[in-house]
């Protein structure tokens, strides 16, 4: 935008007039053109993926004998192949919801740590090691796992059975803890650094006049956290879970690592076996023939939409949330 002053054509008293003249320059264009495209492409590759996973999935469906929703076995080898999703199906959610409720909770507590809490000299390092812990690889999380996370969490299991295992939830039969909620423990400590560097950056931009009114009015450090730091973030907060949860859904090396995989569905959590998708994927696809691997693309497409599911739920939430935050004002 280009602007003009005319101060001889003003009356006397009055303030000059303005002219605007609009001037396109070269670079907005490319940069219009190039942001425009990348949104394009990225619907074009989304299509793509749906388009190929249904189509490969269809095929696979076709020639299975069992109920692809229901079935308990994996048999793609067979003549004819009777193969299900419902322990995948079962395994990945589960795992998926006992990451979320120990990580979420505690993110969201280091993010508070850092951001309103901690001195500089302490917030710094801290922030430092959570992110660094978002670029350990996966099978290196796996191999912690295997190691040392599975050899000592059968204490933490006898507990559990000792005390809740009335609940037949959380009942111990004793074995090597490869079990769905030694995954959920793994994922849970995978997605931290996810969850907690948005929350804090999200805390960080809490407007502090906000803070300071409460402050003013004699409120506690923890009452002004309640009163306004957490409505304003909790848009924050449900996107990070949300991308933590991404994860989570999708992880597959430590968990093909840790878990000991079987097609049953079992009453205690505590039990060894169960298999999510990821990881059923992951330790059949080499040896898996033609229609096979179509089978395995039919359960990816399950994930898929899984996942889809998951995210636009997450926006409406966000959606119907957002008049509550700070972020309306």
């Amino acid at each position: 935008m280009k602007t003009d002053i005319e101060p001889t054509s003003s009356a006397a008293g009055s303030p000059p007039k303005v002219r605007t003249r609009s001037t396109g320059r070269a670079g907005d264009k490319i940069f219009l053109a190039l942001s425009r495209g990348s949104g394009i492409a990225l619907l074009v590759i989304m299509a793509a993926i749906a388009a190929f996973l249904t189509y490969r999935a269809a095929i696979a469906i076709s020639k299975d004998e069992a109920n692809f929703l229901t079935y308990f076995e994996w048999n793609t080898g067979s003549s004819p192949m009777r193969f299900g999703i419902a322990v995948l199906a079962y395994g990945t959610i589960v795992s998926s919801i006992i990451a979320m409720v120990i990580a979420v909770p505690v993110a969201v507590g280091i993010a508070l740590f850092i951001s309103h809490y901690a001195p500089r000299r302490l917030a710094t390092p801290v922030a430092y090691v959570i992110d660094l812990l978002a670029a350990v690889p996966s099978i290196v999380y796996g191999l912690w796992g295997a190691l040392f996370l599975v050899p000592h969490l059968t204490g933490l299991y006898t507990w559990f059975d000792d005390y809740l295992g009335w609940t037949g939830i959380l009942s111990y039969q004793g074995g090597a803890a490869r079990s769905l909620f030694t995954v959920g423990i793994l994922l849970a400590i995978m997605i931290l650094p996810i969850v907690t560097s948005v929350s804090r950056e999200v805390f960080r931009q809490v407007p502090k006049m906000h803070e300071e009114a409460a402050l003013a009015l004699g409120a506690t450090r923890w009452e002004v956290i309640r009163m306004s730091v957490l409505p304003f973030g909790r848009s924050g907060i449900i996107s990070a879970s949300m991308l933590g949860l991404g994860r989570a859904l999708g992880e597959t090396m430590a968990v093909a690592t840790v878990l000991s995989p079987n097609f049953l569905i079992e009453t205690s959590l505590l039990d060894p076996g169960g298999g999510t998708f990821a990881q059923n994927i992951a330790s059949r696809f080499k040896e898996a023939g033609n229609d096979g691997r179509d089978a395995l693309i039919a359960s990816g497409l399950v994930l898929f939409v899984i996942t889809l599911l998951v995210n636009g739920a997450a926006r409406m939430i966000i959606a119907r949330r957002k008049e509550y935050s700070g972020t309306a004002a």
